[in-house]
């Protein structure tokens, strides 16, 4: 038998360190859309452990070391790598000088699928970059920046430790909720050991509820004057410690998208706020990230669930989330596309169409990084049967799951309630995506962020040209172009002056005098007496241009070149 276990330790040794290789092309046929044959074998009808997204991670950067960084953007509260990839194409350019584009998943623990829609994007930016040309000049373009998870530590209790659909929201700072000294660290009281917090029901002439004659896994309230079959006693668990509360003190307590530095609120205004902005060690991962990448022209944040595209402002009147009509036309423009991207998804504003959050990250990432910013909430009972009137998750997982989300009534002993029956929803249903369904959303989700990375800034420098004037003197202009539809700066942007403005550099020659042109049909323009060789630009607005000059003294060849924070680079050289 020890000769055995040897043996076998020895095959899963040789198993783990051999690398996956890509699987024999001559068994596949390409479908449109997804890679024939990709290096970095994943599945995207599970959910990844912490230890599963390291995997890839580093798989993604080992097989594809030209485009591909791994690092750590920090530490979470119990010590784990909050893993950041950045993909491009280096070699047409430094990552800090494109547009980048930045996406995270999983603040709220519970709400785990937002790391597959991450992980997703950034196997699915890797693998199809040599094979599709959009992808590929996508990523000669723009940067992306993925966070697949912001609290790994809480991704991880939620699949190890008992807990239901909703539960915990937080990160794992200990709390305690109820304020009686007292903390129940275990959190959740697993009555039956099935790693799943479900209801307890109980039998009783007077209670209210009665099984569904029709599915006996359902409860159905009795009609009035009808008698009932069972009393509902709530969630699974007892009373730790004879205060009358039931499942108090769980990790967290505090709701980690609460905690952000902008439009931020103490707890007796916004329940789930920290002591102060940025109270978590997660939370000043994010905003330390995102002050090394001041180039994030865009963000997608994912949440679930609802079938929602969300935008801000989060409160009523936004405060410095004010809207210009610029921002508004690039926002809206983006959300009506991704309805049509992601069907059944609705493009709403927060606290206009849900609900006032202060201290939120899309507030952040637009009042103070200037960037523009959706959350998406994912997962909708309308994708069960296609059909908003139709969503019975009983009937769905009989008919598509085969009753595999719903766990059995069971008979327990409870130590205050004596036999309980305890059943009911699966932790792994209701909030998050079936496995089969998960990889098609998966790939709608992703399409939009890459539309999202698209339609940032694309500057070109145009028409380089030279005139003489005589007597040595030349002018020489050109037209600095912004084909997408994002602008270089934010409506934000521009309030605060959070970014430098826009430089456009003349090389060659002696400058004389920079001018900016106001209006060319009448040979209108604005000199800029102080350093005119770089001129100062405010803001280049999407399909949209700007018109430059320099009258200039000596010189043949010369250079015009431009470099936006948010925009990125570009330049061009006359004839």
């Amino acid at each position: 038998m020890k000769l055995l276990s040897k043996i076998s330790v020895l095959i899963l040794t040789i198993c783990l360190t051999v690398p996956a290789l890509p699987q024999n092309a001559e068994l596949f046929f390409k479908a449109a859309g997804s890679p024939a044959n990709p290096r970095v074998q994943a599945s995207w009808n599970k959910y990844y452990t912490y230890e599963g997204i390291t995997d890839l991670c580093r798989k993604l950067a080992k097989e594809y070391p030209d485009i591909v960084i791994l690092e750590s953007a920090g530490k979470s509260y119990q010590g784990r790598d909050i893993h950041a990839l950045t993909i491009t194409d280096r070699k047409s350019g430094d990552p800090g000088s494109k547009p980048g584009f930045y996406i995270d998943g999983n603040i709220h623990s519970n709400e785990i699928q937002g790391t597959e829609m991450a992980l997703y994007t950034a196997w699915y930016l890797c693998e199809m970059y040599n094979e599709n040309r959009f992808i590929n000049e996508l990523l000669k373009d723009k940067t992306f920046y993925i966070l697949p998870t912001i609290n790994p530590d809480a991704r991880q209790y939620f699949m190890d430790h008992p807990n239901t659909p909703h539960s915990p929201r937080s990160g794992l700072v200990p709390t305690d909720n109820d304020r009686d000294g007292l903390y129940d660290e275990d959190g959740y009281d697993d009555l039956n050991n099935d790693g799943v917090i479900s209801i307890m029901r109980r039998k009783s002439p007077y209670g209210n509820y009665k099984t569904d004659p029709g599915d006996p896994r359902k409860m159905i309230r009795t009609e009035p004057g009808e008698k009932g079959e069972y009393e509902i006693l709530g969630e699974e668990g007892w009373d730790n410690d004879g205060d009358g509360l039931v499942n108090e003190d769980g990790p967290g307590g505090y709701d980690p998208n609460r905690d952000y530095g902008f439009n931020w609120q103490p707890a007796y205004i916004q329940s789930g706020a920290g002591k102060y902005p940025f109270s978590f060690p997660e939370n000043q991962a994010v905003r330390d990230f995102g002050f090394r990448h001041r180039n994030i022209t865009g963000a997608q944040l994912f949440h679930n669930y609802g079938g929602l595209i969300l935008r801000g402002p989060s409160i009523e009147g936004g405060g410095a989330e004010v809207f210009t009509g610029a921002d508004e036309v690039v926002l809206n423009t983006i959300g009506k596309k991704g309805e049509l991207i992601i069907p059944g998804y609705k493009f709403i504003t927060t606290w206009k169409d849900m609900y006032t959050v202060y201290g939120g990250e899309v507030d952040w990432w637009y009042g103070a990084m200037g960037s523009y910013v959706f959350s998406n909430e994912l997962w909708s009972t309308t994708m069960m049967f296609n059909d908003e009137s139709k969503t019975d998750a009983y009937e769905f997982d009989r008919l598509l799951l085969f009753e595999d989300a719903f766990i059995p009534w069971q008979e327990v002993d409870h130590p205050d309630y004596g036999k309980v029956e305890v059943g009911g929803g699966n932790k792994n249903f209701g909030r998050i995506h079936p496995g089969f369904l998960l990889e098609s959303d998966a790939h709608r989700n992703a399409a939009f962020c890459i539309y999202n990375a698209w339609v940032s800034p694309k500057l070109e420098v145009r028409d380089v040209k030279v005139q003489n004037l005589g007597g040595g003197l030349k002018e020489v202009s050109a037209t600095i172009v912004n084909s997408q539809l994002m602008p270089t700066h934010s409506g934000n942007n521009l309030r605060y002056k959070i970014d430098p403005p826009d430089y456009v550099y003349l090389e060659g020659g002696k400058v004389i005098a920079g001018m900016i042109v106001t209006d060319k049909d009448r040979n209108l323009s604005r000199e800029q007496k102080r350093n005119p060789q770089r001129l100062e630009i405010e803001n280049i607005p999407g399909y949209s241009h700007v018109n430059v000059k320099w009258i200039v003294k000596d010189g043949n060849k010369f250079t015009v070149r431009v470099e936006s924070v948010k925009g990125g680079r570009a330049s061009a050289q006359s004839e």
